[in-house]
Order: C-alpha cells, then structure tokens, then sequence
C-alpha cells in the first residue's frame, strides 16, 4: 500500500490524478511496489485519498500507456518490468554498453553466421552488385539473460572476411570493424518503423505474435562514406525505450 504519510494536496493548482499518479510512481522506483506485483484497486485508491475514481483512473491508464503498470483482465493492474532506455538513435554506441549502463549484464547468442549471396535490397544498401557475397550474421542480444533485440547484419566480404576469425559471442562487432580504417564505422544512419512480432520475434525474443516490435534499419558508413553495414533489429517494445533530443534549426 501507499505510504499513509503520502497525502494528496487539494489546495494547490496540481491536477489531483497527476498528483495521484506521481505519488504511484515514487512508489513503484523506490521498490515498495515492486515488479509483478499488483496495486490497490481504482476503489481503494479513492477511498485513501477521497478522491473520485474517474481520477484515479486517469492517473493509472497514463502510468499504463508510459510501461510502468499493465492490466490483467479480471485480476487488476500490475507493475511492469522497467524498459531498458536506449539512446543509440543519437550516437555510436555498442549494445553492450547501454546494457551496462543500465546496470544489467549483456550477453550474446549467435543464431547464424556464414556467406551467403547479396539479395537486392542488400546489394542496394552496401552499394555493392546484386549476388555479390556478403557475410551474414544473425544475433540475439541478452540483459541478464532476457532477450532484448534480434539484429541481422549484413557486411561486404571483400572487404570484411577477417570478421570470421572472431568470436561474436565475446567480441563487439564494431570493435572488430574498427581495427581497420576502411571498414571502421564512422557514422550511422537509421530508420525506425513499429512492426508487429513475427514467428521468428515470438521464437527467440519470447514476445506473443502481434505484440509491439521496434524495428531498425541502419547503415554503417566508414570515414569515406562507404556503406560497411547493414542491420536489421528487432527489439521488444514492451522492454525498451527510445530517446531523442532534437534542436531547433533557427531560434529567435
């Protein structure tokens, strides 16, 4: 239950269920609600603070909409499991280390890794020939041990055969891609859509099929502007978040 010393201010010119819902959340960061478990009813909540439901309401389905509670038919609303924060979209960094940052372990299982013959629309996004080889390599990435993200990556293999002499499962791509200035990643450009979960996201990102999907498409450019990669990831939307800063182009 909420801390009884926590009371909700009706003089003040705060809404009462943004009121409600930050005193919810408090609750849920400092661990007194903890993951999985479930919170008093809309009834209860009105009763402790004298406050109409439809506030309470309103306070629970924005705390449902942000992923920190989620509703169970006929049983009640429940603490979700925190998203992992993932600001990628705005700089070069590994998997590994948001995961870290986050305060979680990152692993790696290798689910595919061989040649295979460049398709169209890979050929297209390596600017290479159409059935050119390329090397393929197909990656689930773990945060203490749970799956986050499928990524399927594309790589030219004239230029970058020796990624095949590293351990995937040990090793950051990118680290190995660095060790050379021709296929060092120098900048990136993503595109971001939201998918529903396939056969394959339901198989190895324990996600029901249809459920929310973050997909990305990204290209990996070496200092020349040479494409060097081309991946493809899949992340569970109901684990992570995006952010993103954005500047105005003229003030004043």
């Amino acid at each position: 239950m909420l801390n009884n010393a926590k009371q909700i201010d009706k003089s003040v010119p705060i809404p009462l269920y943004f009121q409600l819902k930050t005193l919810i959340l408090e609750e849920i960061k400092s661990g007194n609600y903890q993951v999985g478990s479930i919170i008093p009813t809309e009834k209860e909540f009105s009763e402790i603070f004298q406050i109409s439901r439809t506030t309470v309401r309103q306070a629970i389905t924005e705390l449902v909409q942000e992923g920190w509670l989620y509703r169970v038919k006929s049983k009640g609303t429940f603490v979700s499991q925190p998203k992992i924060n993932q600001n990628f979209i705005q700089k070069l960094e590994s998997f590994n280390d948001q995961i870290l940052r986050g305060g979680m372990t990152p692993s790696t299982e290798v689910l595919d890794f061989r040649t295979l013959k460049a398709t169209k629309t890979v050929a297209m996004n390596l600017d290479i020939k159409e059935n050119d080889p390329v090397i393929y390599l197909y990656r689930k990435r773990l945060a203490d041990n749970e799956p986050i993200v499928t990524v399927e990556t594309f790589l030219p293999y004239r230029l970058c055969s020796f990624v095949f002499e590293h351990d995937l499962e040990k090793e950051r791509l990118y680290s190995i891609l660095n060790q050379d200035t021709e296929t060092s990643v120098f900048r990136v450009k993503r595109t971001v859509e939201a998918v529903e979960a396939n056969a394959d996201d339901e198989k190895y990102l324990k996600i029901k099929r249809g459920k929310p999907i973050q997909f990305f498409a990204s290209i990996g450019y070496n200092t020349y502007g040479r494409p060097i990669e081309y991946s493809l990831a899949r992340y569970r939307g109901d684990r992570n978040s995006f952010e993103v800063t954005v500047f105005p182009e003229n003030i004043g």
